[in-house]
């Protein structure tokens, strides 16, 4: 495993935000929807996650995640994903979202 320095953690910007849209996105390359995430003061962004087995749309609304929110943007399809939501992949690998363990307000920063 590499290692990286405290410096280049801190460049790591990882926050809480709360899924206000999801979207099928039938043009991706694997099954995934699209999110519409609210991160408070820093505002809403877009994100494509491949988290269809293991959640329906209608799971998704008003969860809690955790999203890396500075990685530059990324052309996903015909989508442009503006944060990485983040999770652990499970059996099969399949997407397990990370979530604070209580109602947080969206956009606090996780170090």
């Amino acid at each position: 495993m590499d290692t990286i320095s405290w410096s280049d953690f801190e460049k790591i910007d990882i926050r809480v935000g709360t899924i206000i849209s999801v979207n099928d996105f039938p043009e991706a390359k694997n099954p995934a929807y699209q999110l519409e995430i609210d991160f408070g003061l820093l505002g809403i962004k877009k994100s494509s996650a491949q988290i269809t087995t293991l959640y329906s749309k209608d799971d998704l609304i008003n969860q809690q995640i955790i999203a890396v929110v500075n990685f530059p943007k990324k052309q996903i399809a015909t989508f442009m994903s503006e944060c990485l939501v983040m999770g652990v992949y499970g059996n099969n690998k399949d997407v397990i979202l990370l979530n604070p363990e209580r109602k947080v307000e969206n956009g606090l920063k996780i170090g």
